[in-house]
C-alpha cells in the first residue's frame, strides 16, 4: 500500500530522526507504527547510523501489529525483520537471524537481557506502550535500565503516559534519557515535586503534586517530547459516552452494605470475606456486576441488574454490531448464559468482527487493549464491568473510536449500578484523564512553530 504520509505523522518522523532520545505521546489512531517504522527505515538503509533496531511491545502487538506494518507499506520494502515470541527457543532463534528490526515481547525483557545469553547490541530501541515501563519496580525496567547505556537512540511511544498521575512519568524518563531530566533517583522526584497526600501516621499512601509541579515537570521533558491528540488532526467520528444506570432491590443493597462494612457476608450459605481494602474492592465490584466469587472460586449470583441493561442496549441497537467489555470471568460466563456471543481473541475473530459477521462480541481490556483495529465491524461499546486503569479504559474505547470508523458517531455506554463502588471508579477515571489531558497540552506538538 502507498504511503502518503499526513503532515503530523512527517512531522513525528522528523522528530524521532532529530531526537537520538524521543517520546512521542500520539493519540491513538495516529499511526504510531508506521511513523516510527518510518524513521527506522531512514536510519537502517539511508542514512546507515543505526545497524540494529529492537522494538518492545504488547504481546498481540509484537506478534501481529508490527509486522503487519512492516508488510503493509510499499515504501517500507527492504526492512527485514524478525518476531521474537513464543518458546525459548524460538525467541532465540529470531533472535539469531541478520535483520534490521527485531520485535519481542515486554514480558521478555529480562529474559533477553539476564538469561537469553545473547549480546544485547542493539543500538537502537523503540518501547511500544512506554507507559508499561511506569514501574521503577518491575524487573523489565530494572533490566532495560541495566542495558541502557549502550543504546544510542531510544523512542518511548504511547497515548497514556501518566495513566495513574504524574508519578508515572520518572520511571518512563528514566529508562529514555537516563535520569537527565527529571532525575536518576525516585525519591528525589518525589520530595522535588510532590508532598504527601493520603497517610496514615508515618506510612504515605499516596502523593499529590506540589503548587506550579506540573509546569515545572512538562518543562523539564519538553525538549524530547511531542504530543498529538487524533482529534485534532483527523476527521475523526463523533463519541457519545452514555451512563445506564440501574438499581439494586433492597435484598441486594444490604448484601452489598454488609460487605462493604464488615467485610464478609454471608450470601446463598456461603461465606464471601475480604481480608483487606484492595480485596473489598474487588468483591464489591463484583458485586455491583451482579455475582461474586466465594470459597474455591464458586460463583455466587447476587442481581441480574446489568444483565437486563444489557439485554436492552443490544436489542436498541437494532441488528447493529456490539462490543460489550467484560472484566470478571463470572461476568463473561453470565454474558454468555443470557446471550450469543463470541469473544474477541484470535486473528479469525479479529476478521470476522469486523466483517460484520459477529452481532455482539465480547472483549477483555487486559487482552485486546492495545494495538487491535476493530473500527471496520461496528461502532457501540459497552462497558459490562469498569475497570481502574485508564490506559486499558482509553486503549479499549479506541478499538471503535479512531481513524477508519465509518460511522458518523461511535456511542460508549457503561452499565453502572447506582451508589456502588462503580461510580467511584467512573469519577477516578475522569479525574485521570483530566491530569493526563493537562499533561499532553503541555507538551502537545505545534507543528507550525516547532519545525
Amino acid at each position: 500500500m502507498k504511503y502518503s504520509p499526513h503532515k503530523y505523522q512527517t512531522y513525528a518522523t522528523d522528530f524521532i530522526l532529530e531526537h537520538p532520545v524521543s517520546a512521542v505521546f500520539l493519540d491513538m489512531g495516529l499511526g504510531k507504527s508506521v511513523i516510527t517504522l518510518t524513521a527506522i527505515f531512514d536510519l537502517c538503509l539511508d542514512s546507515f547510523l543505526v545497524r540494529k533496531v529492537l522494538v518492545i511491545a504488547p504481546l498481540r502487538v509484537a506478534a501481529d501489529t508490527w509486522p503487519g506494518e512492516i508488510e503493509k507499506w510499499d515504501h517500507l520494502r527492504g526492512l527485514t525483520y524478525s518476531v521474537a515470541v513464543g518458546s525459548e527457543s524460538q525467541r532465540k532463534a529470531a533472535l539469531l537471524q541478520r535483520v534490521s528490526v527485531y520485535i519481542i515481547n515486554r514480558e521478555n525483557v529480562q529474559w533477553l537481557v539476564e538469561s537469553s545469553g545473547l549480546p544485547f547490541d542493539y543500538d537502537m530501541v523503540v518501547i511500544d506502550e512506554l507507559s508499561s515501563f511506569k514501574s521503577y519496580q518491575a524487573k523489565r525496567f530494572r533490566a532495560l535500565l541495566k542495558v541502557r547505556p549502550g543504546v544510542k537512540r531510544i523512542v518511548g511511544l504511547t497515548g497514556t503516559p501518566s495513566s495513574n498521575g504524574l508519578m508515572d512519568l520518572w520511571a518512563e524518563f528514566r529508562v529514555l534519557d537516563m535520569g537527565r531530566r527529571l532525575g536518576r533517583f525516585i525519591t528525589r522526584y518525589r520530595s522535588a515535586y510532590f508532598q504527601p497526600d493520603k497517610r496514615n501516621a508515618q506510612v504515605v499512601f499516596s502523593y499529590k503534586p506540589l503548587p506550579g509541579a506540573e509546569d515545572a515537570i512538562y518543562e523539564k521533558i519538553s525538549d524530547i517530547t511531542i504530543s498529538m491528540r487524533a482529534g485534532d488532526y483527523l476527521d475523526m467520528p463523533e463519541c457519545v459516552v452514555n451512563e445506564v444506570k440501574v438499581a439494586l432491590s433492597e435484598k441486594e443493597r444490604q448484601a452489598y452494605d454488609t460487605m462493604r462494612t464488615e467485610l464478609v457476608l454471608s450470601l446463598n450459605g456461603e461465606e464471601v470475606d475480604a481480608g483487606n481494602a484492595a480485596a473489598l474492592a474487588n468483591k464489591l465490584s463484583q458485586m455491583a456486576n451482579g455475582a461474586v466469587y466465594g470459597e474455591d472460586k464458586r460463583v455466587l449470583r447476587l442481581h441480574e441488574r446489568k444483565l437486563d441493561a444489557l439485554e436492552d442496549l443490544i436489542e436498541a441497537a437494532n441488528g447493529k454490531p456490539v462490543l460489550v467489555a467484560y472484566w470478571f470471568k463470572h461476568d463473561l460466563e453470565r454474558i454468555r448464559a443470557r446471550f450469543t456471543v463470541r469473544e474477541i481473541k484470535t486473528a479469525q475473530d479479529i476478521a470476522d468482527w469486523n466483517q460484520g459477521k459477529i452481532p455482539v462480541a465480547v472483549i477483555h481490556p487486559a487482552s485486546a487493549g492495545h494495538g487491535l483495529n476493530l473500527q471496520a465491524g461496528g461502532s457501540t461499546l459497552i462497558w459490562f464491568g469498569l475497570t481502574w486503569s485508564l490506559e486499558l479504559y482509553q486503549q479499549t474505547n479506541a478499538r471503535l473510536w479512531r481513524q477508519g470508523q465509518k460511522a458518523q458517531t461511535v456511542v460508549i455506554h457503561h452499565i453502572i449500578t447506582k451508589n456502588t463502588i462503580d461510580e467511584r471508579i467512573m469519577s477516578a477515571l475522569q479525574k485521570k484523564e483530566r491530569a493526563q489531558s493537562a499533561l499532553i497540552d503541555a507538551v502537545k506538538a505545534d507543528l507550525e512553530v516547532r519545525k
